[in-house]
């Protein structure tokens, strides 16, 4: 979670001080989809028990990103088109309906691999079943054959 904290912190500073040199968002899209991402990961990994660090910590690391992100809410107010903050909320719970999917999708494919390997498992545990029970009878008949 470190490591998603500086990248973070990078991300927003260099998105800061773009804007407040006079460039554009766009000028800094991939910045942006930095820190917007491992603010989500932070985010999901904060809601987990950690043993390394405290609740405390978390939701101080937390506040820091919600106050990061006020700052860029009022830059797109303020100093964006007319509707940028609208339409990026929008955008957000867009891309958070994108990967939601993509992770009940990966989520189902690991299920229907596990399922498999049960399957094959249980296929597996028939056949030899199969072949110990069909080894004991020749058996059987052999050694009814050695006495006989």
């Amino acid at each position: 979670m470190l490591e998603e904290i500086q990248q973070a912190n990078k991300a927003f500073a260099t998105i800061k001080s773009a804007l407040q040199n006079g460039r554009e968002f766009y000028d800094v899209s991939d910045s942006c989809a930095t820190y917007f991402n491992c603010k989500s990961i932070i985010a999901r990994r904060s809601n987990k028990r950690s043993k390394k660090k405290t609740e405390l910590q978390n939701f101080f690391e937390l506040e820091k990103l919600r106050k990061q992100e006020e700052w860029i809410r009022e830059w797109m107010i303020y100093s964006g088109r007319a509707g940028l903050y609208d339409d990026w909320l929008k955008f957000q719970a867009q891309c958070k309906k994108v990967r939601a999917a993509e992770a009940r999708a990966l989520k189902q494919k690991e299920n229907d691999v596990w399922h498999q390997v049960q399957k094959w498992l249980k296929w597996m545990g028939v056949a030899i079943s199969s072949l110990a029970s069909t080894l004991m009878a020749v058996m059987e008949v052999v050694n009814a054959t050695a006495k006989g």
